[in-house]
């Protein structure tokens, strides 16, 4: 049986750790209700009328295409109105949680937006699971949700291939299913899952590339690392960093790529290109975690003038920025923004409204000059202690 939330309004207050895309640290939770999150949560004043994301999100040109191709219409643009959210409420629905990772500062803001949005609709989260980045595991994650008997999934596929017939399974029993970044192949929009949200991640690669051009003043050899997977996300950051410096800044080479194939292998092949490279001028890394690995590598091996430009702003690569060290700025996601705008999306499956296919949160140029106030925006709340000192 459904049961109806009774507390409306949740906002995780946990301490970022980071990995992943986001920052450091781990998670070994493979299923969790959303009361045994490990976190402290406040219990907020009831919330009323529409649920909008936050709107002084910057309205930039999105950059990026849905995975099939789809032009993306802006996050800023979804609504439920009050009226839309009292009659979801009188369903007394339930959520379930499956992520391919959950121990960074970029999950566990997607997490607490959802949380709270679905908090907010009434909607009862019975469940959030970490694979791990396991396609098996989440495989059998999905299958383990489905036994909760959930009315909506929002999740991100570790693979698009062998995740497809456990989350196709969950969209014939009549779940609404939502993606983060990613869609597992062969499924169809409007058909198998209400929407893709994403964070403009073409744009976000931009930034970076613009970051690196300016700090290089133009001209220098730099390195690129990136992810070799399927991973469609992270393949638009690259794209678009190195056609932004190939057509926009003929003196800057791209000299060397390395490919790594899990958050951690960052320290390894940026250890690689350095020793191949010894003068290299700058580094491109497509997320946060290994960027770390390529800072701790720099550090290595004396090179504390190489430039380095990222994407995702976790808390270690933060503190970096805000103290003018090798990383110089970062084009960052807004992960709580677009957990609020899947929760909003799994609402418009809940009452037969019709969906765009493809969802994107405007990109974020994050520099020392900014990286307070970025980091409000991108969590909803004030930076950490340890980046504010470091901003001094």
């Amino acid at each position: 049986m459904k049961k109806l939330l009774s507390i409306l309004t949740i906002i995780l207050l946990a301490t970022m750790l980071g990995l992943a895309g986001c920052s450091q640290g781990s998670s070994t939770t493979s299923e969790t209700s959303d009361q045994d999150q490990g976190s402290t949560e406040e219990v907020a004043t009831e919330v009323s009328g529409p649920i909008v994301i936050n709107q002084e999100i910057p309205d930039h040109e999105i950059l990026s295409k849905g995975p099939d191709g789809e032009s993306a219409v802006s996050a800023k643009t979804l609504e439920l109105t009050e009226e839309e959210v009292q009659k979801i409420k009188e369903g007394n629905y339930k959520a379930a949680i499956v992520m391919h990772y959950a121990g960074n500062d970029w999950a566990t803001a997607q997490i607490e937006g959802l949380k709270a949005t679905f908090a907010r609709m009434g909607i009862e989260v019975v469940a959030v699971t970490d694979a791990q980045f396991k396609a098996e595991k989440q495989v059998s994650d999905i299958e383990t949700v489905l036994a909760k008997d959930p009315d909506i999934i929002v999740g991100i596929p570790v693979d698009p291939v062998s995740t497809a017939s456990a989350f196709k399974k969950a969209a014939d029993a009549g779940v609404k299913v939502v993606f983060m970044d990613n869609k597992p192949n062969n499924l169809e929009a409007g058909k198998d899952y209400v929407s893709v949200v994403s964070a403009d991640n073409y744009g976000n690669g931009v930034q970076a590339a613009e970051i690196m051009a300016e700090e290089l003043a133009g001209k220098g050899n730099i390195g690129v690392i990136y992810h070799d997977a399927d991973y469609f996300v992270t393949k638009q950051r690259v794209e678009a960093f190195e056609k932004t410096i190939t057509e926009k800044y003929p003196d800057i080479k791209i000299v060397e790529r390395g490919g790594i194939v899990a958050p951690n292998d960052g320290e390894k092949v940026a250890s690689g290109m350095l020793t191949k490279n010894p003068n290299l001028d700058g580094m491109f890394v497509v997320w946060d975690v290994p960027a770390e690995g390529a800072l701790s590598a720099a550090r290595t091996a004396g090179r504390n003038d190489l430039v380095i430009t990222t994407i995702d702003l976790g808390t270690t690569v933060a503190i970096d920025i805000a103290s003018d060290g090798m990383i110089k700025g970062l084009g960052a996601q807004l992960p709580y923004d677009q957990g609020i705008s899947e929760a909003i999306l799994a609402g418009y499956g809940l009452l037969g409204k019709e969906a765009p296919a493809y969802v994107a949160v405007p990109a974020l140029k994050v520099t020392p000059d900014n990286v307070l106030d970025s980091w409000k925006l991108v969590y909803s709340k004030e930076a950490p202690d340890t980046i504010q000192e470091a901003a001094k």
